[in-house]
């Protein structure tokens, strides 16, 4: 949902958790309002495997995978959707919740949400193996200990990603009750900070070169530089795991995504264009170049150091861990949560189990167009981080 105003909802001493969990509880979607009836019929079998976005839109790069292997077939005969859901940062696992969506993919802060609120869902392809998040700051302005922001306001898209921030900042020493937020709307964050409101604002990996491509051009503290928090994930309902047959697709589902993680590494300038392709406005805003960097971006965050995972999708534990244990002592969930009940890698061995020759051989056998062909695809790897605060 977008507003005219930028601003339109504040909290002067920041959004408490307290008040942010009443909200949202009071939004939850519940199986009444969505027909009780629809989810007993879902319950049988996913007639239509839907996986739902985090952002409200599917119109980015960020999905590359599913793209790019939709495009090249890797999902067999699987019948599956993508669908962009409510801008509401926690729609994404309210909706797996219920049964309205098969997979969500929440950041560890929304997945957090879930828990507390007491959804009985797992994190089964932990995609963002480094920390995706960012802070964008007017050029100039940005500083590089976010002890700082302490006084500061930081501008959010959803009130949902406070769930998102305060562990970030707590994990680098900042005293999160001194922190103010306001919610600016989605997708209209951006540019209230770059319209001198706020002090700094949530970004990710991704997002940076689509904000270039906006004329909006700042200064970032980078998490995939400085966070050792995990990122986004994708999460079911975890009764769909006691279910053979559902954890028999959930495994065949998942390996079409690691075979289009692999493609756009392999390829990423093919994998821009399946995007594109899918989506040609994106492709009009953004261009072969920035679609490029944007992948890259992301293709950094998804593959992490593959040399010490178990695959793509592979949780690291310890890093799950060290994030449940943080946000314990901030107060987002109020009892401990053992990273081993809400995160699995059991589906991982299956999910990574394709020919990784083909899938490369595939890749590299993409005829790319003229524009995406002219691109030095190690020039843009060498300023990836260009414009983080020096």
């Amino acid at each position: 949902m977008t507003n005219d105003n930028p601003i339109h909802s504040s909290a002067p001493a920041g959004i408490s958790r307290r008040y942010f969990l009443q909200v949202t509880a009071a939004g939850l979607v519940t199986a009444t309002a969505l027909g009780a009836s629809g989810l007993r019929a879902r319950a049988a079998a996913y007639e239509k495997f839907t996986w739902i976005s985090p952002r409200g839109t599917l119109e980015v790069l960020d999905d590359y995978p599913y793209w790019s292997a939709k495009k090249a077939g890797y999902f067999g005969d699987l019948n599956t959707d993508m669908q962009p859901g409510p801008s509401d940062g926690t729609a994404t696992v309210k909706f797996v919740d219920v049964g309205q969506a098969d997979m969500g993919f929440p950041s560890p802060g929304v997945f957090s949400f879930a828990i507390q609120n007491g959804m009985k869902l797992k994190s089964v392809f932990h995609m963002g193996a480094r920390d995706t998040f960012s802070l964008a700051f007017r050029k100039g302005q940005g500083t590089n200990n976010l002890k700082d922001l302490e006084g500061k306001t930081i501008l959010l898209g959803s009130a949902a990603w406070q769930a998102i921030v305060d562990p970030l900042l707590a994990a680098q020493g900042v005293d999160i009750k001194k922190v103010k937020y306001v919610e600016a709307g989605w997708p209209t964050w951006g540019t209230a900070l770059a319209g001198g409101q706020g002090d700094a604002a949530l970004s990710w990996e991704g997002l940076r070169a689509e904000w270039i491509a906006k004329g909006l051009d700042f200064e970032y503290w980078l998490g995939v530089k400085n966070s050792k928090l995990p990122a986004n994930t994708f999460v079911v309902r975890a009764a769909d795991l006691e279910d053979a047959d559902k954890k028999a697709f959930l495994e065949k589902y998942l390996r079409g995504w690691a075979m289009g993680l692999e493609f756009g590494y392999q390829n990423p300038r093919a994998a821009v264009e399946a995007v594109f392709e899918q989506f040609p406005t994106l492709a009009k805003n953004l261009g072969p170049e920035l679609g490029t960097t944007s992948i890259l971006q992301q293709i950094n965050v998804f593959r992490g150091d593959m040399d010490k995972r178990g695959g793509w999708g592979s949780h690291d534990m310890a890093s799950w861990q060290g994030f449940f244990d943080e946000i314990l002592k901030i107060g987002q969930i109020s009892a401990p949560v053992k990273a081993e009940d809400v995160c699995t890698n059991d589906l991982i061995p299956a999910a990574n189990d394709f020919d990784k020759p083909k899938v490369k051989a595939d890749a590299e056998g993409v005829k790319l167009s003229e524009g995406f062909a002219a691109l030095d695809v190690e020039e843009i790897k060498a300023h990836l981080f260009d414009s983080a605060v020096k």
